[in-house]
């Protein structure tokens, strides 16, 4: 699509893994992937505006379709939230709301083909544009991390700053082991978002992937299309469980971190 001449299948793919960029400053740190971003607020904004269609017009009596829809959703997020965390706060269930809602939005662009965005935007001068955000490490980076500062927010308010400090040296081997207590303690804690981030970006990053060799696979004369479209269907299907699953695997181990924060040892 970007490349000048003739388009192999490593170019096609390379292509459209390949992040609409914006250097803010100098060094790699500074770089802004437009299109994760872009997208990933489009997705905030789409949930909050359904949220918003669905409360608009809520009624206690007989729910339309959508408002039934919406609650069957938050009714079953509350109730898998409640059963994970065992705290105090009531902040737990919109966040593992926002969470789930969102990330599930960001996950179901997948089912479009790339492109379905890529001929577009290439016609208004775009050459680059990867559509899942879920499949850049850094938005996953950024929502983990997130968790992570909440993490430690629940840690304090549930423990102190003396109780959470104290908890790093001495916690689980006791006072005369503070070394290997806060070593323990610190690989824990950072694991905890680098786990979260890594397993939904390879998820996704790897369903990427392979959806696109199923269309390179589909422009390979008539044999070759009806491969692709019945290794594409098969392989669509299974997204169908797989998006869904790896919005609510995020969510959950959110909520479990939130709630292991908590506990006193």
């Amino acid at each position: 699509m970007a490349a000048d001449g003739e388009q192999t299948p490593t170019t096609y793919i390379q292509h459209h893994l390949k992040n609409l960029s914006v250097q803010i400053s100098e060094g790699s740190f500074w770089t802004l992937h437009l299109d994760t971003f872009i997208t990933a607020v489009l997705m905030g904004l789409i949930a909050v505006f359904a949220m918003w269609m669905a409360t608009r017009k809520a009624t206690a009596g007989v729910p339309g379709k959508w408002q039934a829809f919406v609650e069957i959703v938050l009714e079953f997020i509350d109730k898998q939230a409640k059963d994970a965390y065992h705290g105090s706060s009531r902040l737990v269930t919109p966040i593992a709301i926002t969470l789930f809602v969102w990330i599930l939005l960001m996950n179901l662009l997948k089912m479009i083909p790339a492109d379905f965005f890529a001929i577009p935007l290439h016609a208004m001068g775009i050459e680059y544009w990867k559509p899942v955000p879920t499949a850049d490490v850094n938005a996953t980076l950024g929502m983990s991390i997130s968790v992570f500062f909440l993490m430690i927010f629940f840690a304090l308010r549930a423990k102190g700053l003396g109780g959470f400090i104290k908890e790093l040296f001495v916690a689980p081997f006791g006072p005369w082991m503070f070394p290997f207590n806060l070593l323990l303690n610190a690989v824990e804690l950072l694991s905890k978002p680098v786990s979260l981030a890594m397993r939904l970006f390879g998820n996704m990053f790897g369903g990427e992937i392979v959806f696109l060799l199923i269309w390179v696979l589909g422009s390979a004369g008539v044999f070759g299309a009806i491969f692709g479209g019945a290794f594409g269907l098969g392989w669509m299907l299974f997204h169908l469980l797989v998006i869904p699953l790896q919005a609510f695997i995020f969510m959950m181990l959110s909520v479990v971190y939130l709630s292991l924060m908590e506990e006193h040892h």
